[in-house]
């Protein structure tokens, strides 16, 4: 696909996880995964990993111009992924620490649509403010912070030293609601306190991302109509909805505009779609040459296209 000149205007930074991403593709669902023997599968691909560091490759591989701040390791991995962005047109500024290794998810893609990623991430855990190099802030347009879950002094007090310095330097603020983990594992009490350090911050967002169940249990909603009011009551300006196979929605001053998905006729990537998806909205925002559907309609596209394996926008190790 030709990169559309609308890409090519827009420049990001941004600011999430980087680490490897090993993906088995095509595991058939079974009650014997749970039990001791072994599976064949389609395929197992090794690229970058991380929302931050995934969606920062594809608005480079679109044509924007992109810089990522992160942590790695002081790891023969960490070097690996830093020399994988470089050549796929990342400019970078990586925190290296020899107190972590760098990490590994373990994405197990099931034939029924279904994901589950196994984690272990020490360099994006131990992200901290005062690791962010921060200095070329003011050149970029637009800022996303990806991966806000992970590191808990990035929850406690960093994410919002980010925005607001984002905003003192005149970006535009892009949040991603992703799943948090702790959503599965940890007690009640930690959940609702973890849901409130995030809120906090939803006034100096300028635009949310997610799909309709991060956005509902991000917001304790019983559908997503809740769940879009009161992201917007709480402060966020406009809101990115991952619809699945039902598409891709823009929710902004109490109107939710939906376009229908692009079918892919095959799918060779699974993994990534909602930050590609993201990625697109967040390059197309400040122009005034398409109109919201017209935005929607071009994001699905590209969408399916990275699905199909003709968009080469994740790079491999």
């Amino acid at each position: 696909m030709k990169r559309p000149n609308l890409f090519c205007d827009a420049s990001l930074c941004v600011v999430g996880n980087i680490n490897r991403d090993v993906t088995v593709h095509g595991i058939r669902s079974s009650s014997l995964l749970l039990k001791d023997g072994e599976t064949s599968v389609s395929r197992i691909t090794e690229t970058i990993g991380g929302g931050g560091a995934n969606s920062a490759c594809a608005a480079a591989a679109l044509g924007a111009r992109v810089h990522f701040v992160g942590k790695v390791g002081a790891d023969a991995l960490g070097d690996q992924l830093r020399s994988a962005m470089a050549r796929h047109g990342v400019r970078m500024a990586l925190a290296k620490s020899r107190n972590c290794a760098t990490g590994t998810t373990v994405a197990l893609g099931l034939n029924s649509g279904h994901r589950h990623f196994l984690s272990c991430l020490p360099n994006n855990e131990s992200l901290r403010f005062e690791d962010l190099d921060l200095t070329a802030l003011s050149r970029w347009k637009h800022l996303l912070r990806a991966d806000v879950w992970f590191s808990s002094q990035m929850l406690e007090e960093g994410n919002q030293q980010l925005l607001s310095l984002a905003r003192h330097h005149g970006l535009v603020t892009s949040l991603d609601i992703n799943f948090d983990p702790v959503w599965s594992s940890g007690v009640a009490r930690e959940v609702r306190q973890r849901k409130r350090l995030l809120r906090r911050i939803l006034p100096l967002v300028d635009m949310a991302h997610g799909n309709a169940r991060e956005l509902k249990e991000f917001t304790d909603s019983p559908d997503l109509n809740s769940a879009l009011k009161r992201l917007t009551q709480w402060g966020v300006g406009s809101v990115v909805a991952h619809l699945g196979s039902s598409g891709a929605g823009f929710y902004c001053n109490k109107e939710l505009v939906v376009e229908p998905a692009h079918q892919a006729r095959q799918t060779v990537n699974s993994t990534g779609t909602g930050d590609v998806l993201s990625i697109c909205m967040i390059l197309l925002s400040e122009s005034t040459r398409l109109t919201v559907r017209q935005k929607l309609r071009l994001s699905n596209r590209v969408v399916r296209e990275y699905m199909e394996g003709r968009l080469d926008l994740i790079p491999s190790l």
